[in-house]
């Protein structure tokens, strides 16, 4: 058994311990490149049962550690899947920031723009969901998602600001 695999199975016999403890062994396993280590990371994020700090420190993790391309669709996916109403807010706010590395996928802009107009959704996810579309930049899509936006009572500045910025409006 390698070191991957042993840190894998360290990580699973913890499964009743605390989030810390599970935290640990996800810190041993960040130092390590091997390409079972995002499949992994990507099974135990779509486990609802996990800690919410645990699932965030990953979407963390694979925010910055930027998968390789083989990977990025599949990242992007699980990510989009914590969106959903039931996960933790937090980890929804991670979530939104994290779409900002994958926005050149198809469903991220159209995602990112159902999220910023929700006006019944928190304001600090709806923002972040902004500040991730704004990485999409002046596309068709963004551009008719940002006017719509633009009439906002609270995002409705901000999007009139960055349509000027890119000098659509």
């Amino acid at each position: 058994m390698d070191e991957v695999e042993r840190l894998i199975e360290e990580f699973r016999a913890r499964a009743n311990s605390p989030a810390v403890s599970k935290l640990d062994v996800l810190l041993d396993l960040e130092r390590l490149r091997d390409p079972r280590i995002v499949p992994f990371l990507l099974e135990v994020l779509g486990d609802s049962k996990e800690p919410a700090a645990v699932r965030i420190y990953i979407v963390k993790r694979l925010r910055n550690g930027r998968p390789n391309s083989g990977n990025r669709a599949a990242v992007a996916r699980a990510i989009i899947e914590l969106l959903a109403k039931g996960s933790s807010p937090e980890l929804r706010l991670q979530a939104a920031l994290a779409l900002a590395e994958f926005t050149h996928f198809d469903r991220i802009p159209y995602t990112l723009g159902r999220l910023a107009l929700d006006v019944t959704e928190p304001l600090d996810l709806r923002y972040s969901a902004f500040t991730s579309l704004e990485r999409v930049g002046p596309t068709p899509e963004c551009v008719d998602i940002l006017r719509q936006l633009s009439a906002d009572e609270t995002l409705g500045n901000s999007a009139r600001s960055l349509l000027a910025s890119w000098q659509v409006e």
